[in-house]
């Protein structure tokens, strides 16, 4: 068979654009890890970032990382407990009184998983409550106040950060994993109901990845962990899991809404 050029001036079989510049995207936990990474990446893309976490010193440090190099407009730094009544619509504000618009709403803040409790310790319900109030129901309420300038958006994108302990259980974890649960359940929800006029809504596990917080458990642990579950035999990076968010961001993924991806190097593949 034989393949020829398209004649000058003929039909473009690629249309879809795979350029996010000219964005301007809030960013949860943003100050470290899956968060950072993923700030970066859309700077480098040509996108504003709303850079929103608890960490006050953090959030100026990324601010500075990003605006040093794409200049004084390129990131706003938003310090918010989106655990608390009131927190969430104060930073969609800011990043949209900042902006001007909000076209990339990325919900990535979490509590830690070793910040969890067994079922039958005495802390359990207010360590259940908390991990529901930052893992899942600000992923609710950002989108309920960014809802009006992401329909507003040319090509508003959504995309909520889960784990694969949604997938796959680990014993004391029940409150970090009902909540993560949760995230692919309102993402599902989510795309039904609000996924019209271009507007998508997907949702990243991401499996073993080096961050910060899983640099406090011991190499050798991590990578005895990695050979037996990881078909990869390795954690991921941070970077990675960015990339994904950054695909999914792309005005061409505008037909993948309510998805549920696993970045985890096969291992739910391995285990479900």
């Amino acid at each position: 068979m034989t393949v020829t050029a398209s004649p000058a001036g003929g039909a473009r079989l690629t249309t879809l654009s795979r350029s996010v510049a000219g964005s301007v995207a809030l960013v949860t936990g943003a100050a470290s890890g899956m968060g950072r990474a993923t700030a970066h990446l859309l700077a480098d893309e040509g996108v504003r970032v709303g850079v929103v976490d608890l960490d006050e010193a953090r959030v100026g440090d990324v601010v500075a990382e990003i605006t040093d190099v794409h200049g004084p407009d390129a990131a706003l730094g938003v310090v918010a407990d989106l655990g608390g009544v009131g927190a969430c619509g104060d930073a969609v504000e800011q990043v949209t009184a900042w902006g001007g618009r909000l076209d990339i709403l990325v919900n990535n803040a979490g509590i830690s998983l070793v910040d969890g409790a067994r079922v039958d310790e005495e802390d359990f319900e207010a360590s259940w409550e908390r991990t529901m109030a930052v893992n899942l129901t600000s992923q609710a309420r950002l989108v309920r106040h960014a809802l009006p300038h992401l329909e507003a958006a040319p090509a508003g994108r959504v995309v909520n950060i889960a784990s694969t302990e949604a997938i796959v259980a680990t014993a004391s974890l029940a409150a970090y994993a009902a909540s993560k649960a949760g995230v692919t359940g309102l993402t599902r929800s989510l795309a039904v109901e609000i996924g019209r006029d271009g507007l998508t809504v997907n949702c990243i596990c991401p499996g073993p990845i080096e961050t910060a917080m899983t640099e406090r458990f011991p190499g050798e642990a991590k990578a005895t962990y990695a050979r037996r579950r990881v078909p990869m035999r390795r954690y991921g990076s941070a970077e990675e899991v960015a990339q994904m968010t950054l695909n999914l961001c792309l005005p061409a993924s505008s037909y993948v809404n309510g998805a549920v991806i696993p970045v985890d190097g096969g291992m739910t593949v391995r285990h479900t």
